[in-house]
């Protein structure tokens, strides 16, 4: 019997209004492309509603996620679940962005699948927290990454990333596929 070869492109986030971290990556671990969305409140500058500048800053984070998934040949999602907020405004971009990833994975047709921060810290370095140069340190040991050297940048990257390693051990749709 002869086995076809399964392989697909994987995008895995870090969702932020702030700075999406992003990358994608093939089930065998290679870093195809990485980078980071980034968005700013503009009401003032703009003169508009906060609604209407929440509303901007989600058009841009939605055509850039699906520009990366379709010059890339993205057949899988997987995001971090953002949890916690120490603010209402905090609480309602957490919930903007994990609609923004679940509605980019229903409408396009591709399966997300959803990790803690904590778990992929867990896997990565076996512990639940740990400070972001830990974490560029650990994936720049297991991964081929072309960091930018931009603190927002790479540090959203390996977020992403992480995301990604916690996955590859967890995801059935990896175990499958491998």
């Amino acid at each position: 019997m002869v086995r076809k070869e399964k392989t697909f492109n994987v995008l895995t986030n870090d969702p932020s209004m702030t700075a999406w971290g992003w990358a994608v990556m093939d089930l065998s671990g290679n870093v195809i492309k990485t980078g980071c969305i980034r968005t700013s409140p503009e009401t003032k500058a703009r003169r508009i509603r906060a609604g209407d500048d929440k509303v901007r800053r989600v058009n841009e984070i939605n055509v850039q996620l699906l520009q990366i998934i379709r010059n890339n040949d993205v057949r899988m999602i997987l995001s971090e679940l953002p949890h916690g907020s120490q603010s209402a405004s905090a609480a309602v971009m957490i919930g903007i962005v994990t609609g923004i990833v679940q509605t980019v994975s229903d409408v396009l047709n591709i399966p997300v699948e959803w990790y803690s921060e904590a778990d992929a810290k867990n896997r990565l370095l076996g512990k639940r927290s740990a400070a972001k140069q830990d974490i560029i340190q650990t994936i720049s040991k297991l991964y081929r990454v072309p960091w930018k050297n931009i603190k927002y940048h790479d540090e959203a990257v390996a977020d992403a990333i992480a995301i990604y390693n916690v996955a590859k051990d967890q995801s059935c749709i990896f175990k499958m596929n491998l």
